[in-house]
């Protein structure tokens, strides 16, 4: 519509309020001059961009972008080649005076519809290894580990475990002097150190609970991962061993539900512990039982044997992890409390396997009885199931298997039933055991306590602390 000759603008404005003072002058006597005047205005103003695009140009400087004008301007829009570069979007201006850096384009041109826009150029490359490894890490880029050396912030006083893999040492801070336990994990140098030993250890220190131990800082020089957990006075484990018959009736009622509150917490946050033992729950002076040693036995160079004596680690472990199952659950560590249970109760293990797998499984069915297939259908998709393997062991009660564990009563006895169902989907929860009926004696506020709190700070328990 612009150029059509019967048209003229009566002011030359670039402002849209004057887009209604447009006439029809057909056969107008001013209209030749007016038309001379506004083409020479135009010649004129086309030369002077045409020369500041090229000066613009040549020297690595954008031009104006003519489509920002006034649509009624007359100046007319440079070559197609041209508008590709003025079609590209800016970023914002530099405060700077420096010149923007110009990147050249080999065929530069506009998109149309029936072109697909490439953005490989886009994509972010990652440097290729051809030894990269998913299960390590770099040191140097893990905030959560320590490099400086452990030497200077600690004094060794004394050795409390060694083992083919792990050392355990009593330690005093040379800072504050409180006292920690250390330890000091070798590691293969050919293995690297495992991004799951990082990521688990790095999660324990976020878990801060009264029934967890807790963990400090990681440390890491040369072949050695040092973790540095608060000192507890034995573990669970020594301290049967002075009581051979078993623990009395409410001091049982405590350290399980202390037990079932930590994993309670775990549990919630989808944390597995999958090795409970009576090694690994830590006591206190006061009788505070904490877990320790979170699931660290899934990296490589960090073993599940950590001690010479740990063979006794099958005794803990569910029939459905002996037969070969993988889809590891919060049940794998209810079936471990069952256990841990009868034992402070009777002061001997349950399922004391002496060979292997096979005869672990044994120990197990002849008690609880053989898999019912009908009941738990899944067991025939185990790896190392087969029908027919054991005797048809029948279910007993468990007050033949040992004497002892009378003093658990009626509810006791119903509670450590749930617990050692050889149906993993049968075995009831951290949560729901402690509201069972075995625990009805306990003050009701216990189950309202900070997670951060002890148990024994209620003063109905303090009489319990040893």
């Amino acid at each position: 519509m612009l150029n059509n000759p019967h048209i003229a603008v009566v002011r030359n404005s670039k402002s849209s309020e004057n887009l209604h003072k447009v006439t029809n002058n057909i056969a107008g006597q001013d209209s030749p001059r007016k038309t001379s005047i506004f083409t020479r205005r135009r010649s004129r103003t086309k030369e002077k961009k045409a020369q500041k695009i090229a000066n613009n140009i040549s020297n690595g400087v954008k031009a104006v972008d003519p489509l920002t004008q006034s649509w009624h301007s007359h100046a007319e829009l440079p070559s197609s080649k041209t508008i590709f570069n003025f079609l590209k979007p800016s970023r914002s201006r530099s405060n700077t005076n420096a010149d923007p850096a110009v990147i050249p384009r080999n065929t530069p041109s506009c998109p149309n519809s029936s072109t697909v826009p490439d953005f490989s150029h886009l994509r972010r490359r990652r440097p290729r290894s051809a030894h990269y490894d998913p299960n390590t890490i770099t040191l140097s880029d893990n905030k959560d580990v320590l490099t400086n050396d452990i030497n200077e912030e600690y004094e060794k006083l004394e050795k409390l475990g060694e083992g083919s893999y792990a050392t355990v040492f009593k330690c005093k801070s040379r800072s504050d002097g409180s006292i920690v336990a250390l330890k000091e994990i070798k590691l293969q140098f050919q293995e690297g150190l495992p991004f799951t030993a990082i990521r688990e250890a790095s999660l324990l220190k976020t878990l801060r609970h009264a029934n967890i131990v807790c963990l400090h800082d990681i440390y890491h020089q040369h072949n050695q991962l040092t973790f540095v957990f608060e000192y507890m006075k034995m573990d669970l484990s020594k301290y049967l061993e002075s009581h051979p018959t078993g623990l009395e009736c409410q001091q049982i009622r405590l350290l399980l539900f202390q037990l079932l509150r930590g994993l309670d917490f775990c549990h919630k946050k989808k944390i597995l512990h999958r090795d409970l033992k009576p090694q690994n729950l830590l006591l206190d002076e006061d009788g505070v039982l904490k877990l320790a040693d979170f699931g660290l036995a899934r990296a490589k160079s960090v073993p599940s044997r950590t001690y010479s004596h740990e063979v006794v680690t099958l005794w803990y472990r569910p029939p459905d992890v002996l037969l070969g199952s993988t889809e590891y659950s919060t049940s794998l560590d209810m079936w471990g409390v069952g256990c841990i249970l009868a034992e402070i109760c009777t002061g001997q293990a349950l399922f004391p396997g002496t060979k292997d797998t096979i005869d672990q499984l044994d120990k197990i069915f002849s008690v609880r009885g053989v898999p019912n297939e009908e009941k738990w259908p899944q067991v025939k998709s185990l790896p190392h199931y087969v029908p027919n393997a054991f005797p048809p062991y029948k279910e007993i009660p468990f007050m033949q298997v040992n004497i002892s564990l009378a003093k658990l009563q009626k509810t006791g006895i119903d509670l450590l039933c749930m617990f050692l169902e050889l149906k993993p989907d049968d075995r009831i929860s951290a949560c729901s055991a402690m509201l069972h009926p075995y625990f009805a004696g306990l003050p009701r506020n216990i189950h309202l306590l900070p997670h951060t709190a002890s148990i024994f700070t209620l003063p109905e328990l303090r009489v319990w602390k040893r």
